[in-house]
């Protein structure tokens, strides 16, 4: 599938991670790979740790970008104590998008690990004019919810948070 320039969309991978480094972080790698893959464009790309206070701030300069319409978030989606991407970043959120980890959740179980996917809190929604998708930090599982539903949907999700424009 060729994606046109009007179809081009500027996203940030962000991996949140207290052990990953720009070497060995392959989950943020797989994301922008498969971004560039389909055409989009990565504008920015960064690894904050397991920190609350940083993972919003990562994720407030990602929405001040103007041209950046998606924020990708990997790792922190557990339920370890260390696990803070989801509760971070759903008190960033706008609207909530439960079909996401729904979806994700259970492709998981099908296709990957079975019962152990009861404890991913992979979750998507909005914020602002731009969409955020959190997904675990394995590679396997970020292959997966690129593949099977972030970049099917790309385009669709950004034409929907587009539509409407202003409530009064």
């Amino acid at each position: 599938m060729t994606i046109q320039n009007q179809d081009r969309i500027s996203s940030i991978v962000i991996t949140v991670s207290d052990s990953r480094n720009e070497f060995n972080d392959i989950s943020g790698q797989t994301m922008r790979e498969m971004l560039h893959q389909a055409g989009h464009r990565v504008a920015a790309y960064c690894i904050v740790p397991d920190e609350k206070e940083e993972i919003q701030q990562a994720i407030l300069d990602a929405s001040a970008n103007d041209d950046v319409r998606i924020i990708l978030l990997n790792g922190g989606t557990g339920i370890a104590k260390r696990d803070v991407t989801i509760e971070t970043v759903q008190r960033l959120m706008e609207k909530e998008m439960p079909g996401f980890g729904e979806l994700f959740r259970l492709l998981s179980f099908q296709e990957d690990i079975g019962s152990a996917s009861f404890l991913s809190c992979a979750t998507a929604g909005t914020l602002g004019n731009k969409a955020i998708f959190c997904t675990p930090g394995s590679p396997k599982a970020v292959r997966l919810a690129m593949e099977r539903l972030i970049l099917p949907e790309l385009s669709h999700v950004v034409a929907e948070i587009d539509k409407g424009g202003e409530r009064v």
